[in-house]
């Protein structure tokens, strides 16, 4: 499976990338398959190693706010395995170009 999710922390100021830094090096000691984007992350693997790296995100940025919002996106396809690079390839073989990325 797949999910994409974000976490914000509300109430510190327009920049919020010192939190974002201590919560993408969670995601990387995590050992999980990510791939960032400006929006948030995505990552994948099974739903109960997941959904437990995504609660240490959130508790993180818990440490530094009162409020923090985080959004969750799940993409669960039986049978297909590993698609953190695939699902894009599939896309672009058929525009027939490469995407920006």
């Amino acid at each position: 499976m797949m999910i994409e999710f974000s976490v914000v922390p509300l109430g510190k100021g327009v920049s919020v990338s010192p939190v974002i830094a201590r919560v993408m090096q969670i995601v990387i000691d995590s050992g999980v398959r990510y791939k960032a984007n400006p929006m948030g992350t995505v990552i994948e693997g099974e739903w109960g190693r997941l959904m437990d790296l995504i609660k240490k995100c959130h508790d993180e940025a818990m440490k530094d706010a009162d409020r923090v919002v985080t959004s969750i996106k799940i993409d669960d396809y039986k049978g297909k395995g590993e698609r953190l690079d695939t699902k894009l390839e599939s896309v672009e073989q058929k525009l027939g170009k490469k995407l920006s990325r």
